[in-house]
């Protein structure tokens, strides 16, 4: 697989995308029985991230294509579609998002599209859950997830608008109350600028709002995460088949690039502090972007286990397409499991842990 996508098929995977939120996911052949030792938990539509909420049994799925957000239960496997619902909770706090015009409007309907997805931890079992949102508005939006309620809370407390320029995919919080999320694709004037730099991560703070990072310039940035220390970001070029380290707040700044035997999507810290980065293979370029959306024979569902000291990548995860599960988004360990999300169907998948 060249990594060297040209900026047209960075587009190309974009629409593909975009398209996708139109898409109605339709349950699989063969209902929820399982593809050998890999088992499913059906009823979530494009769960395209997920993230596990702290000191819980619970992990949050967004929902891409016309789905919503659920909580997935990791000792019974139920689901909980907790947003959008017909009476949503909301708990406006205009300190911290001053600039946000108010909660989502609920005429979205379908048209609401959850894309990436973050935790920040916090105390008491209530912990600040960062939605990647697509509808009447591109903004990432806030939620309190409260665990002590049986089951879980689910309120809306502030967003943030995006830039003219920004339709973003992945988000992940930094120290101090802010967070980072990637621009794959810059909209409108200028766009076309910078070659195959396509795109860049962007910061928010409450004071001083959305700032481009430092160096973040890259080829279709897509998942992302930063360290506990807010020093380093880790973020997936999915176009360009590598992982991309980025030094936050230092001076020089530093950056290393590995290459990946596909194309990743999401990045997600795992309990051992390692991260997952997962994502798209197949025997060309073309090929893979083909298959997203449809099963084929030579593409799979990929996951790295990457040291995030080293950068010394291990391939852990290649399961061949096929019509339970295909186009894999996010890996996430749950106990001796790897969860896999996918934008297209209606299914997690519970992969046996190497």
């Amino acid at each position: 697989m060249n990594p060297r996508l040209l900026p047209a098929s960075v587009l190309l995977f974009s629409s593909v995308l975009l398209s996708s939120v139109l898409t109605v996911v339709r349950a699989q052949q063969g209902g929820c029985a399982p593809d050998g030792n890999v088992k499913f938990i059906c009823g979530v539509v494009s769960p395209e991230d997920l993230v596990a909420v702290p000191r819980s049994e619970w992990v949050v799925a967004s929902g891409f294509s016309g789905g919503a957000v659920h909580l997935v239960n990791t000792r019974d496997y139920t689901t909980t579609e907790v947003f959008p619902v017909a009476t949503p909770r909301e708990r406006f706090d205009k300190k911290m998002y001053a600039a946000c015009p108010g909660p989502i409007d609920p005429g979205e309907k379908d048209k609401f599209s959850a894309h990436g997805l973050a935790v920040r931890e916090g105390s008491n079992n209530v912990h600040t859950v960062y939605v990647v949102h697509h509808g009447f508005r591109e903004s990432i939006e806030v939620f309190e997830v409260d665990t002590r309620a049986k089951p879980p809370t689910f309120t809306w407390v502030g967003c943030a608008i995006a830039p003219p320029t920004a339709s973003f995919n992945s988000v992940s919080p930094v120290p101090g109350g802010g967070f980072v999320a990637t621009n794959p694709n810059r909209r409108g004037p200028g766009a076309s600028q910078g070659g195959t730099n396509t795109g860049e991560v962007f910061e928010w703070s409450a004071s001083e709002g959305f700032k481009v990072v430092p160096g973040s310039e890259s080829q279709g940035p897509n998942g992302i995460e930063v360290s506990r220390d807010g020093k380093w970001l880790y973020v997936n070029l999915w176009p360009a088949s590598q992982v991309m380290r980025l030094s936050r707040g230092q001076t020089p700044m530093k950056k290393d690039v590995i290459d990946l035997p596909f194309h990743p999507d999401n990045i997600r810290w795992q309990p051992d502090g390692s991260l997952f980065a997962a994502g798209h293979g197949g025997p060309n370029n073309q090929r893979v972007i083909e298959c997203l959306r449809k099963v084929c024979s030579d593409a799979t569902s990929n996951v790295a286990r990457i040291d995030p000291q080293t950068l010394k990548m291990q391939h852990i995860v290649k399961y061949p397409s096929n019509e339970k599960f295909y186009s894999s988004t996010v890996a996430l360990q749950v106990g001796k499991e790897i969860w896999l999300g996918t934008i297209t169907q209606d299914r997690i998948a519970r992969y046996p842990a190497p």
